[in-house]
């Protein structure tokens, strides 16, 4: 296979600040070829869970979001903190979020939400066998509403389109293959 790497020539900041970084690159294709401005977000990596009780209902966060002017239903899950082991992210942004909280817990996947222009990691995680155990402790500006639906609603609410995170998406199917509510042939 030839070689795909390409040689980073300059680098300069854009813009900065907390949640948000961006930066302009100048890059060599392995032909030669010079591609300048190549625009780097860099953003932080995050950790999102598919939350699941006892009684098979999943745990979803309602909110509303700025961007797309539309309240939507997603996966519990926040930004790691600097130095965060990715799952501890997780179960602490999931109690924040929610008040769940369980010992039962395994990586579904990391994914790169968007390769092309941003430079973070998202992991997902399923926790099992969740219980209220806590007082939900959102941040400042969340406004969370936490909804529990049966496996047939939340299956329902996938086929009808209801779940917008495109990211969360994939790993929310995976979480169904390995809990086996997914039939497939």
């Amino acid at each position: 296979m030839r070689e795909q790497r390409w040689k980073k020539i300059t680098s300069k900041k854009v813009f900065e600040d907390r949640w948000f970084k961006a930066r302009a690159d100048a890059c060599q294709f392995p032909d030669g070829r010079i591609i300048d401005p190549y625009y780097v977000v860099e953003l932080p990596n995050w950790a999102n869970a598919v939350v699941v009780t006892p009684n098979n209902e999943i745990v979803l966060v309602k909110q509303y979001r700025y961007p797309v002017d539309a309240v939507t239903l997603e996966l519990p899950g926040g930004v790691i903190n600097e130095g965060e082991d990715p799952m501890v992210a997780a179960l602490r942004e999931t109690q924040e979020e929610t008040g769940y909280s369980s010992d039962q817990i395994q990586l579904i996947c990391k994914t790169a939400p968007n390769p092309a222009i941003n430079d973070n990691t998202a992991f997902f995680y399923l926790i099992e066998n969740a219980v209220p155990t806590a007082h939900t402790n959102p941040d400042f500006f969340e406004d969370i509403e936490v909804v529990l639906y049966s496996k047939k609603d939340f299956i329902q609410l996938l086929q009808q389109n209801k779940i917008m995170h495109g990211v969360q998406l994939g790993p929310i199917y995976e979480a169904l293959i390995q809990l086996g509510w997914l039939q497939y042939s």
